[in-house]
């Protein structure tokens, strides 16, 4: 019959007859899965699932789609994910590597898994790279960044952009994290009425609250260890340069990394295997030989020297009592503690950070926008007239305040710049962890990663009290931030971090503690009125 119609009509009844044999494809697939728990599943649980048969990619990828659809904008109405790929394309990505399974062909521990990338992330698919603004609603970016490269190699399907702080959380001081004039203001699992801080805030909310298993996010400074603390997360912020940063939007190259998020530290390392891989487009990148996942190691704590930063506490009782706690378990698990270490030298870099920042913002956003000549940007002048225009709906809450100190600055401040990056670098890394690391004989240090999530407020901005992220963000080390237990009802973190390039190092550690604490547990998802 198709051959008696014209060109249209054959399209069109392709078109239908795809659509129907795909809509009994998933109620097959559907009906098959009802018994699964997908409640905290775990990576390998998926892929045990799958290679029993009991499972496949098309079924996982159709339970997350429906997950999103109760609970992102309707529901406990997260406003976690920005954009998602049609079903029907994620399902025929589904397929593909269902069928390479069935073949005997897997790829890893991704091999057909769903994945959210945060809204500054380029994807050649069709998803727009918005940052969050609607300034870039129409950004289609012609080629994939180079981890989605590499995701995609690994077996992942990549199939939407989670919700984050506009500009990452760079364009206001006065902004409240997580909102974006694209996805509105993303909320707290455990309390719809709190923050999920920034500037990864979907990717951690979609995560904790069981709408995908993992998401990538990028972090300047706390941008993956805030969220992912207060959401009852896992994330890890790795050295500058072991994740490419090519393809991301950025802030500072001096600062910027893309990392994981997951509700365990395997899947997180599991995660962020899959990115790793020299980038010659990344100045910043190297090749890491090692395979992370040699260190999830359930004694990981037993020997390690680990001080307690008490320099980064302080600012909220219940959190320090609850960090407290802890120590035991550390040393329950083999740890052993050393108390009351602070920073030799100090911590003499925040302001040198904000100069290098507001440099870098400017030079490096031209460079990406350079990037894409299909937009209408070239500069952050351009991005400031154009937010100026629209200020009804993309600044209805706060200003661009960070914008326009960024755009001050000039080629004459060229020497002020290099100064202070070279001063921040020195105080937070040598002078700072290695130094500290070395006064006490020590591995690794921790610290509360921030306080319990504080109530959303657009009109003052965040009540923001504390964090451990910046001294490792400023030196480009890495940092892990684990589920820590609550204050009443909101989840906290505990922070792991240590010098350049030592992840196996901070993996083993925790991993051990993750497993002495299983302190995760699942938020309700249930709005909160108070």
């Amino acid at each position: 019959m198709i051959k008696t119609l014209n060109p249209n009509q054959r399209r069109l009844w392709q078109r239908l007859f795809g659509a129907l044999l795909m809509m009994g494809l998933l109620w097959q697939s559907q009906s098959a899965a009802t018994e699964f728990d997908y409640q905290e599943v775990q990576i390998d649980q998926l892929q045990a699932a799958m290679a029993a048969d009991e499972l496949q990619a098309t079924q996982i990828v159709r339970h997350y789609y429906q997950q999103i659809a109760q609970h992102n904008r309707r529901g406990a109405d997260l406003r976690a994910v920005n954009s998602l790929l049609p079903l029907e394309q994620a399902l025929s990505l589904a397929q593909e590597l269902d069928a390479e399974r069935d073949a005997g062909e897997i790829r890893g521990p991704l091999h057909g898994i769903p994945v959210l990338l945060k809204d500054n992330i380029d994807t050649a698919d069709g998803l727009a790279n918005t940052a969050g603004s609607l300034l870039l609603k129409n950004h289609y970016p012609a080629r994939d960044a180079f981890l989605v490269q590499r995701l995609r190699e690994a077996g992942a399907i990549i199939i939407g952009k989670a919700n984050l702080s506009e500009w990452a959380n760079f364009r206001s001081t006065a902004s409240s994290s997580g909102w974006s004039s694209v996805g509105g203001q993303t909320k707290n699992p455990f309390d719809t009425t709190r923050s999920t801080c920034g500037s990864s805030a979907g990717s951690a909310a979609a995560v904790s609250g069981n709408l995908i298993p993992l998401a990538v996010g990028t972090e300047t400074d706390g941008s993956l260890v805030c969220p992912a603390a207060i959401t009852g997360i896992v994330s890890l912020k790795p050295t500058v340069g072991l994740v490419s940063r090519s393809g991301i939007i950025p802030i500072s190259h001096s600062q910027d990394t893309a990392g994981p998020m997951a509700r365990t530290v395997r899947d997180a390392v599991y995660l962020m295997q899959a990115m790793l891989g020299p980038d010659s487009t990344d100045a910043a990148s190297y090749q890491q030989p090692t395979d992370f996942t040699q260190h999830l190691q359930s004694d990981g704590l037993r020997g390690k020297r680990i001080g307690v930063v008490r320099d980064f506490m302080g600012y909220h009782s219940q959190l320090d009592a609850r960090f407290e706690a802890q120590l035991e378990v550390l040393r329950e698990a083999g740890a052993i503690v050393v108390d009351n270490v602070e920073f030799v030298n100090g911590r003499g870099w925040g302001g040198d950070e904000f100069t290098v920042l507001l440099h870098e913002f400017k030079t490096d956003m031209a460079s990406y926008l350079a990037q894409h000549p299909s937009l209408p940007y070239r500069s952050l002048d351009d991005l400031i007239a154009a937010n100026t225009a629209n200020a009804d709906t993309v600044m209805p809450f706060f200003g661009q305040e960070l914008f326009t100190m960024a755009a001050a600055r000039t080629e004459a401040q060229e020497s002020e710049y290099q100064a202070a990056a070279k001063r921040a670098k020195e105080a937070a890394g040598p002078a700072g962890i290695d130094a500290t690391l070395a006064a006490h004989d020590l591995d690794l240090l921790i610290a509360p990663t921030t306080a319990p999530a504080w109530k959303i407020d657009l009109i003052n901005g965040d009540h923001y009290m504390g964090s451990a992220s910046s001294a490792a963000a400023v030196a480009g080390y890495p940092h892990i931030t684990v589920p820590m237990g609550f204050v009443q009802h909101l989840p906290v973190g505990l922070s792991f971090f240590a010098g350049a390039k030592t992840e196996g190092l901070l993996i083993e550690a925790a991993y051990g503690y993750e497993q002495a604490s299983k302190a995760r547990r699942a938020p309700a998802l249930m709005p909160r009125q108070h």
